[in-house]
């Protein structure tokens, strides 16, 4: 059985090697090894102190983690590719919808057409065209609001 709880900092490693290789399975086509070092930056620096993070464990393992801000931002949803389409995704954003009641935003990678079925089978809806700031690619706001 999924179970969630909070994130504590010995997370930090399975976390960091989980967003490698989940993004990595998502984007075989570029090198996230290449982009470790500036993740871990980023999740010490800008997620883990400014977020909520939980992360969903099967059997002890850490399968999965979402981060949520205090402005109902989530940042991050990631599941390992082994667990796609198990109830891990649905109970991490429903995490996220409980801990920020009045609304929910994202963004998601226009061409991750998996991953925007996924929040609109879960309520979300289109808010907007707008490019990641880091990546420069298109991606979708979505929003989910009560």
């Amino acid at each position: 059985m999924i179970r969630l709880r909070p994130y504590r900092p010995d997370d930090e490693a399975a976390s960091v090697d989980l967003w490698h290789r989940t993004w990595q399975h998502a984007y075989p086509q570029i090198d996230f090894a290449a982009r470790l070092e500036w993740w871990r930056e980023r999740w010490r620096k800008d997620l883990v102190p400014k977020a909520q993070v939980v992360v969903a464990e099967l059997n002890g393992a850490l399968i999965g983690f979402v981060t949520i801000d205090g402005e109902g931002y989530l940042d991050q949803l990631v599941v390992d590719p082994d667990h796609w389409g198990s109830e891990a995704a649905k109970l991490l954003v429903g995490e996220a919808k409980r801990l920020s009641p009045s609304g929910v935003t994202l963004l998601v990678n226009k061409d991750n057409s998996r991953a925007i079925r996924f929040y609109e089978r879960n309520g979300f809806a289109h808010a907007g065209d707008e490019v990641n700031p880091t990546s420069g690619r298109p991606v979708l706001k979505m929003a989910w609001r009560v």
